[in-house]
């Protein structure tokens, strides 16, 4: 409970400085803008103002997210981050596009911005604040197992591009005197800023919809493997799914038909103790299957009394095995 506990307080307050953070930056981004009138910086200020409304969304998110699991909710309520995770995405595409069409508009206009060296000065220092900020969350983010924290990360790392991208262009404008280099690095950076919100999207969506996380699949099924008992007989259809720092497994596990309640549960909890060592706050569901004699030549129990057949095939267990239908199935016969 401690470790569960500390992880929130860690979340939480790095939401919070998060949105001090943001409320700060977009001040001097907007103070450079009012400087240069540079339709760049605007844009950048623009996305600082989606940085503050997606770091309110996040410490909304994660203050649900931290909720014991209820009656209403038995599985808790961290599927919520994946929705946040889905609106940060979505407004970080938002933005680019912002800035894209601020780009074009300004191509077209052909208006030019002033006192280049202040904006310049005032991005680099918002740009280094934001670079801290980021490389913070997603220290915190991953510590904690947090998507909506790496999300913010994300976001936040996909501005420091931004104001990068910004700062070189204004920085050519300066040295050039011509500024139609100002909006056109601003549309290419903000190509970036689509294809960031984009992933985030379609990370979201994966995780509400429960998509495989092959890192996951291969943590539970190594660690299986690994610890696998000769009375293990075969393993089939393990599913997991995901919310926030839990994941939830499940899967048949057949062991010989003779065993006692006791003997059974001594494999249940092998099993769950050892994956929660790699998963930890995994929650583990085993259905225990006996065996029938069709599976004898499956079966490397070698001091079994009631075999009826040598072992004769192979019982090597991989993932697709793992996950697959089982050996009942495969023999024509009928789940218990």
């Amino acid at each position: 409970m401690s470790k569960k506990l500390t992880n929130e307080n860690l979340n939480m307050r790095a939401a919070k400085i998060s949105l001090i953070a943001g409320i700060i930056i977009f001040a001097i981004k907007f103070s450079a803008y009012l400087v240069t009138y540079s339709t760049a910086i605007f844009s950048d200020a623009a996305e600082s103002i989606i940085n503050i409304v997606a770091a309110a969304v996040a410490l909304y998110s994660i203050i649900i997210s931290s909720k014991p699991a209820d009656q209403d909710h038995p599985y808790g309520h961290g599927k919520i981050e994946y929705f946040s995770a889905g609106f940060e995405g979505f407004l970080i595409a938002l933005a680019g596009l912002v800035i894209i069409y601020s780009g074009i508009e300004k191509i077209i206009t052909g208006a030019g911005p002033s006192q280049l060296g202040i904006g310049i000065l005032l991005l680099v220092a918002s740009s280094g604040a934001n670079l801290i900020l980021a490389l913070y969350l997603a220290k915190v983010g991953k510590k904690t197992n947090s998507l909506t924290l790496i999300a913010d990360a994300k976001h936040i790392l996909t501005d420091v591009y931004t104001s990068g991208g910004i700062i070189v262009g204004l920085g050519v404008v300066l040295l050039t005197n011509i500024p139609v280099f100002d909006p056109i690095i601003a549309i290419i950076v903000a190509l970036n800023i689509l294809y960031t919100g984009y992933k985030l999207v379609r990370e979201s969506i994966g995780g509400l919809m429960n998509e495989v996380d092959l890192k996951t699949m291969n943590l539970i099924t190594e660690k299986i493997i690994d610890i696998r008992k000769p009375e293990w007989i075969d393993i089939h259809e393990l599913r997991f799914w995901k919310s926030a720092n839990h994941v939830f497994v499940d899967f048949h596990l057949i062991l010989p038909f003779y065993f006692t309640i006791v003997e059974a549960h001594k494999s249940d909890d092998l099993v769950v103790s050892e994956l929660q060592k790699v998963l930890p706050g995994s929650q583990v569901k085993i259905h225990l299957d006996y065996c029938d004699f069709e599976l004898c030549k499956y079966c490397q129990y070698s001091i079994c009394e009631q075999r009826k057949e040598k072992l004769t095939e192979s019982s090597e267990w991989d993932s697709e095995r793992i996950t697959g239908i089982g050996l009942r199935k495969l023999n024509g016969l009928i789940e218990p």
